[in-house]
């Protein structure tokens, strides 16, 4: 039964691989006029700075497991960069920006295999870059969402059902929630939704798909959901890179070498720092021990919490955005451990939590005079509540389909290739189980 299964995406690779030979149309001229050389140079660092977050992230969540489970962890990012690289050329990129339909999802056949890329126009509002690089620019994210949900599932999925549910999360809940909040004639565009950086798309989208992920796949085994973690160094390591990385993530997201660029970096940093300071001195309050791993954590919220405000509030507005959000996530993730939910890395406390608290706070401090593009309004902060009230009706909408339409696609994914691995197999690990492979340690 493996084996027949294991021949259909292999076949598919196989057919886009002849679909690739068959479609690959020289273009008459690549597009020069109106492009930036300093803002493509910077835009081409930023995608490498974005890619380089998803091994981080495989870092940071592999040194928090079982050691028996370190390296399906962390392949489980890693695939990401192979399997949806392939897909966001076939369909994804299409189904994200391509022509829309009804403002609700691009039309698959627009950059279908990613036909006319190199000679089309750039992106309306990415204009000094070629449009193939505003692309990969945006596949970087496409890439890191699917992978940000494995931590809650950590420790029990089979690896060739991850592979199917990523594929589909990408399609059919991350390209749709980036038409509608990124595409310009996308619905939640059109509100005035506002998400610099992906705080909505990605952020708030995987932790809602994490929280339905860990209901359904329930608990790992009791011995399990008390063991130590694997590697300390590792996620040490890896939020350092997410860290490095997330320059790329926030600052890239102003598509130029420019001001609104550098203020986005420095909201991103000193955001980051305020949250790894508070997440750690809330422990200290609560009469808990300052740790690398809570200050790790706080980091990584901070990121998070800031990403869709980074280019709309102040720099040292973003000091309260990382405190605030290290305290709440932090409380979460407090619940969480009281609660039967085995969200194994705490994904939904962190990234969906942290996700939705930085929306809301774009919706309190954004402020015209950082962006000019923002023309929906300011802040709550600033006296006006458009933006605020559009951003509350957004949160409603993005979390209700991020956590229903995942858990549809769970129980499709299950259907067609169980989700779960064996007691047996996680009893001896997925590294062992799933890959024949071991950590081994010295």
């Amino acid at each position: 039964m493996k084996e027949k299964l294991s021949i259909v995406p292999f076949s598919l690779l196989v057919i886009f691989s002849v679909l690739g030979v068959a479609l690959s149309g020289v273009p008459g001229s690549m597009p020069t006029e109106g492009l930036n050389s300093g803002d493509v140079a910077w835009m081409l660092a930023a995608t490498g700075l974005v890619l380089l977050m998803t091994p981080g992230l495989a870092l940071f969540y592999g040194g928090m497991v079982n050691a028996k489970n370190v390296i399906s962890t962390m392949l489980q990012s890693f695939i990401c960069m192979g399997v949806i690289s392939i897909l966001w050329i076939v369909v994804g990129f299409s189904l994200a920006f391509g022509d829309s339909i009804g403002g609700f999802i691009g039309d698959p056949r627009t950059y279908f295999m990613f036909n006319g890329v190199l000679e089309s126009k750039p992106w309306p509002l990415a204009a000094t870059i070629p449009l193939v690089l505003f692309a990969f620019f945006q596949l970087k994210f496409a890439v890191i969402t699917p992978a940000l949900i494995t931590g809650s599932f950590s420790e029990r999925i089979r690896f060739t059902s991850y592979i199917l549910l990523a594929c589909l999360f990408s399609m059919f809940i991350y390209a749709p929630i980036a038409h509608w909040t990124w595409h310009p004639d996308g619905f939640l565009f059109k509100m005035g939704v506002l998400d610099f950086a992906g705080g909505t798309v990605v952020h708030i989208s995987a932790g809602c798909a994490a929280l339905a992920s860990a209901m359904y796949l329930g608990k790992r085994k009791t011995e399990q959901m008390h063991s130590t973690p694997a590697n300390i160094p590792f996620v040490l390591i890896g939020t350092g890179l997410l860290w490095f990385g997330w320059f790329g993530f926030n600052a890239g997201s102003a598509v130029s070498a420019s001001g609104l660029a550098a203020s986005a970096f420095a909201t991103t940093n000193t955001a980051a720092a305020a949250a790894g300071l508070a997440w750690i001195l809330f422990d200290a309050f609560r009469g808990k021990k300052p740790s690398a791993m809570g200050f790790c954590i706080g980091v990584v919220v901070g990121l998070v919490a800031i990403t869709p405000a980074a280019g709309y509030v102040g720099i040292s507005v973003s000091i309260f955005i990382g405190t605030v959000a290290a305290i709440i996530s932090n409380l979460a993730v407090s619940w969480r451990g009281k609660s039967s939910l085995d969200d194994t890395l705490d994904v939904f406390p962190c990234h969906g939590v942290g996700g939705i608290v930085g929306m809301l706070m774009t919706g309190i401090f954004a402020h015209q005079g950082i962006n000019a593009a923002n023309t929906t309004g300011n802040g709550l902060f600033y006296g006006e509540t458009k933006l605020f009230l559009i951003h509350l009706t957004a949160l409603g909408i993005v979390v209700a389909f991020s956590f229903l339409g995942t858990f549809v696609l769970l129980k499709i994914t299950d259907l067609i290739s169980p989700l779960r691995v064996s007691p047996e197999d996680e009893n001896v690990g997925l590294d062992v189980s799933q890959h024949e492979e071991k950590l081994l340690v010295a």
